[in-house]
C-alpha cells in the first residue's frame, strides 16, 4: 500500500539483568541506525527492572505484537525488530485445510492418486 503499518515500537529491557545483555548491546550499537533508517516509526526505550526484555509493536489496525528477546544477541534482536516493522499486524489464523481457494469445487479437490 505504500504505508508502513507499524506505528510504535517499544524496547523494554532491564539495566542489570543477565537476560537483557543482548538488548543493551543492541541499544548502544544498532538502535540509533535503526531509528535513522525508519523515521516514520516511533521508537521508545522502556526500563522495566527485574523482567525479561521484549519488543512490542503497535500497528495502525489497533493490534499489537510482542516478541520476547531474552538471551538473544543484538543481531537477532535487529532481525526481530525488522520483522515487526515489515509485518502487517494482522492476527494469525489457523487454516482448516491445506487448500485455500475463493470458490471451492462442488466435486471436491483433485488428487493424483485416484484409481477407478
Amino acid at each position: 500500500r505504500g504505508v508502513w503499518q507499524l506505528q510504535k515500537l517499544i524496547v523494554s529491557y532491564c539495566d542489570w539483568g543477565g537476560s537483557s545483555r543482548g538488548i543493551r548491546a543492541f541499544m548502544e550499537s544498532q538502535l540509533p541506525a535503526f531509528k535513522e533508517k525508519n523515521p516514520q516509526l516511533e521508537v521508545v526505550a522502556e526500563l522495566t527492572r527485574g523482567h525479561h526484555p521484549y519488543l512490542k509493536g503497535f500497528y495502525r489496525n489497533k493490534n499489537e505484537r510482542v516478541v520476547c528477546v531474552k538471551n538473544l544477541t543484538s543481531e537477532y534482536i535487529l532481525f526481530h525488530a525488522t520483522r515487526l516493522r515489515n509485518a502487517l499486524g494482522r492476527k494469525v489464523i489457523k487454516l482448516k485445510t491445506r487448500h485455500v481457494i475463493k470458490h471451492p469445487s462442488v466435486q471436491g479437490t483433485w488428487t493424483t492418486g485416484t484409481k477407478f
